[in-house]
């Protein structure tokens, strides 16, 4: 992040302008929007500053820019078409630690103008840092459909009835709730259409209510996904922006945490191999103390929760104290990761059927059915096999599984550090020992991994 996103009080504060040009009347009129008392600084005057003038109660000064114009200015644009003046006025804002933006100069400023939706006091700002200005617009331009100007009028009313609110509701966390509940829900609309007075009636209402109930905690076991955010559904996404406590696995990408609200809790409780942060009958026992607290909690777990995610023994707990919760579905790996690496988990020319099933080891052995995972036209697909890899192809040749049988190991796929290794149940630990393979990783067996390279359609940013 090269800009550090922040919204400046500019009503009856100087603000310094230093052109009058087309742009200078553009970006004079934004900081009018403000209620800044602003001078303006050059030796033309267009037609349309002067027109402002009267209007913004505009401070002209129509001279050649000196460094002393910048004293005491509390923001400085400069939208000149000289270099020269432009470094001037940057050099000066900078000397006296005064907020700069030179037009279409972004190596001159100290700050930049974002694209801004207005609906006030509901404001958007929408940057690329300076990298591609249109790019911010046409943003903005969507964000502009997808909010309707009453919204403008629904920040005003809780604007009214913040002070109440917060005078009957004590707590900061159940304040949120009940916000979200009236600003998500009838009275919103109500507010929308214009019906004011039986909004803030059937808001008082509610208050009132919010009061006297009881506070109540509830857990969201949400599927992750194999990695991409964007494979997150829109469920578990609004469900992770409301979430006072998220609890999540060493699985969770980095990508899929930015999704979760900034001020709620995060509790890692994540498990690699022989070493478990937290044991999962102490995980099962976390989600129940933190509801039965009052908090809205996130069970964020990679793939699907009821897929070798231990989701069914974590409900189980919550069942029996008679806690709420909501299960969200993920995209689990196999269909996530064999999507991104073009290899089908079905075809009607190699395989009717599929399998999953965890390679993860215990005492040295997997006991798996290998007479039935080596039969011929399926697909396998194998759960934390990496470090039983050797193990896993040598019990399917020895239970009739040809030497020469595709596999494939897929490391952090649907990622941008996806890679995909392919090969034979004889040589594809060879190829793994060298490979500096990192987890986590997907194993699929079946001749649909020879599709792999014909339809090898995901490029990761490391690839040409």
């Amino acid at each position: 992040m090269d800009y550090f996103p922040l919204f400046l009080k500019l009503k009856n504060q100087p603000c310094l302008v230093v052109g009058a040009g087309e742009i200078a009347a553009r970006k004079i009129e934004l900081l009018g929007r403000t209620g800044a008392q602003i001078s303006v600084v050059a030796e033309e005057i267009s037609e349309k500053v002067l027109a402002m003038q009267g209007l913004l109660n505009l401070n002209i000064l129509n001279k050649r820019f000196n460094d002393d114009d910048v004293l005491n200015m509390r923001l400085v644009v400069s939208a000149t078409n000289h270099r020269a003046t432009n470094e001037q006025v940057a050099a000066a804002a900078e000397k006296q630690h005064i907020p700069v933006n030179v037009v279409d100069n972004p190596d001159l400023c100290s700050f930049i103008f974002p694209a801004i939706v207005d609906r006030s006091p509901l404001i958007a700002a929408i940057s690329s840092g300076g990298a591609s200005p249109v790019l911010a617009r046409i943003l903005r331009a969507k964000i502009e459909s997808m909010i309707p100007a009453a919204y403008g009028r629904l920040a005003q009313f809780a604007e009214e009835f913040r002070l109440t609110v917060k005078q009957h509701i004590k707590q900061p966390s159940q304040r949120r709730i009940f916000w979200e509940q009236i600003l998500n829900g009838h009275i919103a609309e109500l507010v929308f259409s214009g019906r004011i007075q039986e909004a803030e009636s059937a808001f008082k209402n509610q208050l009132q209510q919010a009061e006297k109930s009881e506070k109540k905690g509830e857990v969201y076991l949400i599927g992750a996904g194999p990695g991409d955010p964007d494979l997150l559904t829109f469920r578990a996404l609004r469900l992770l922006q409301q979430a006072d406590v998220v609890v999540y696995d060493r699985l969770v990408s980095d990508g899929v945490m930015e999704m979760v609200r900034r001020d709620a809790e995060k509790i890692y409780v994540g498990k690699q191999r022989s070493n478990h942060s937290l044991p999962q009958e102490s995980i099962n026992s976390l989600l129940a103390n933190l509801a039965l607290s009052g908090k809205r909690v996130a069970r964020l777990k990679g793939g699907d929760p009821f897929i070798f995610g231990r989701g069914g023994e974590e409900i189980e707990t919550l069942m029996q104290q008679g806690i709420e919760f909501q299960v969200v579905p993920g995209i689990t790996a196999a269909a996530g990761c064999a999507s991104y690496a073009g290899i089908p988990l079905t075809h009607r020319d190699h395989s009717q059927s599929c399998t999953f099933v965890t390679g993860h080891l215990k005492d040295g052995t997997i006991n798996l059915n290998w007479k039935q995972l080596a039969a011929p036209n399926q697909t396998i697909v194998i759960y934390m096999g990496l470090v039983g890899l050797q193990t896993i192809c040598q019990a399917l040749i020895d239970h009739g599984c040809p030497t020469d049988h595709p596999i494939a190991l897929i490391q952090q796929g649907t990622t941008p550090d996806q890679r995909v290794l392919t090969g034979t149940l004889s040589d594809l630990p060879k190829q793994v020992e060298h490979a500096d393979i990192k987890p986590p990783t997907l194993i699929i067996v079946g001749t649909v991994v020879l599709l792999h390279e014909k339809l090898n359609w995901f490029k990761t940013l490391k690839e040409p």
